[in-house]
């Protein structure tokens, strides 16, 4: 585990929350989130489905703005960001992965990795790009293949080069495994640790897994719609500790 003090801070979330209104009503996705991530590490969200770890990724992403609190990335607040910096963002900073890869069938592996960027930047530039990822993620004998002929870890493979593509710093990651078995969901996170070291990537995965959130650096549970660390005891067994006590 790396010294988190002496690494930069890539993104802080202070008392975040998010509140949905729907027929006079209030749903309360988030409450009150509190964290830090710091460059190059791993962090782990963990809690039930319904618990907001989507919510709490959907808003570090500029997908969605918190209703309280504060977030921030890369030194850039969000809250009263406009649509068109949340979007810039995206597209050079934070990378996504979702439990499904959303790939086009009707495109092969490369031309999926480069689809999105395509307005942005020439073809050429772009495919040599996403034939390096291709190959850094497995795949180098695979870019012609159309996801049909590919499997559930290679298709997944696919959608990570897809969200590294331009470079981005921070990879987010939705229940990244969540169709995969217990020995290729081993393979993907291994994948995304070495990817890490490789490209100083910071990483935050949801997931309701163990076996995931055992390959993150740090791992907080979403409880009640407030983040609590995981921090080993004395006695060497794993504790909850929650941010706003601490």
């Amino acid at each position: 585990m790396r010294d988190a003090p002496t690494l930069a801070l890539v993104i802080a979330c202070d008392s975040v929350g998010r509140i949905y209104r729907s027929g006079g009503q209030e749903v309360v996705a988030l409450a009150s989130a509190s964290c830090e991530v710091r460059r190059g590490e791993v962090v782990a969200i963990t809690g039930p489905s319904g618990s907001g770890k989507t919510t709490l990724l959907n808003l570090i992403a500029g997908l969605d703005r918190p209703t309280s609190g504060r977030l921030t990335v890369m030194g850039r607040v969000l809250d009263g960001a406009s649509e068109g910096q949340l979007t810039e963002l995206r597209a050079t900073t934070i990378g996504i992965v979702f439990q499904d890869p959303h790939l086009l069938p009707g495109l092969s592996a490369l031309e999926n990795v480069i689809v999105p960027a395509l307005p942005r930047h020439r073809r050429s530039k772009l495919e040599r790009e996403a034939a390096e990822l291709l190959g850094s993620v497995g795949l180098a004998d695979r870019r012609s293949f159309p996801p049909s002929r590919l499997s559930g870890g290679e298709r997944q493979r696919v959608a990570i080069a897809r969200a590294l593509l331009g470079g981005r710093p921070i990879l987010l990651a939705d229940e990244p495994t969540g169709n995969l078995d217990a020995r290729t969901t081993d393979e993907v996170m291994q994948l995304i640790d070495r990817l890490r070291q490789e490209r100083e990537l910071t990483v935050v995965v949801a997931t309701h897994d163990p076996a995931v959130a055992s390959h993150a650096d740090r791992i907080f549970a979403l409880r009640d719609g407030q983040l609590t660390e995981r921090t080993p005891s004395a006695e060497g067994t794993l504790e909850l500790r929650t941010l706003e006590d601490s």
